[in-house]
């Protein structure tokens, strides 16, 4: 049984890294692209900082999860003089966006709550199979 600490045991292990190669050898045409796209992105446009453009990486990180994401972001904002201060202060205000996205969905839940009838009746598609998810999200 290995180690709970030892990063092996990771799901998010750097290492993993070594596989993006891999990745792009199943689709060259696809990863080019995307290489080009990135590459316009960071280095082509010049309307933001190179340095603006890293702290705002860092904030949509923290909100899509990605630790690769973070790390090499966090690492590529402090080459360019980013500071820890300027870093935390971009990861609340995602927070913040993020809690207040949430929040103002929640009129959604009341909007739904307060229908007479359930959204399923108005459909005239056949019904979902028994054991299928009515919510597809």
């Amino acid at each position: 049984m290995k180690n709970p600490g030892d990063q092996s045991t990771n799901y998010y292990n750097s290492s993993n890294l070594k596989k993006v190669p891999e990745l792009i050898r199943l689709a060259p045409q696809a990863a080019e692209s995307f290489f080009a796209f990135e590459k316009e992105v960071y280095h082509e446009l010049h309307t933001i900082p190179l340095k603006t453009k890293e702290l705002i990486a860092l904030a949509v990180a923290h909100v899509t999860g990605c630790p690769y994401c973070i790390d090499v972001h966090t690492q590529k904002f402090k080459s360019l003089g980013g500071t820890r201060e300027e870093m935390f202060e971009a990861v609340l205000v995602a927070t913040s966006t993020q809690a207040g996205a949430v929040l103002s969905h929640a009129t959604h839940s009341l909007l739904a709550f307060e229908e007479e009838h359930s959204p399923r009746e108005e459909r005239t598609e056949e019904p979902p199979s028994p054991g299928t998810p009515s919510c597809f999200c």
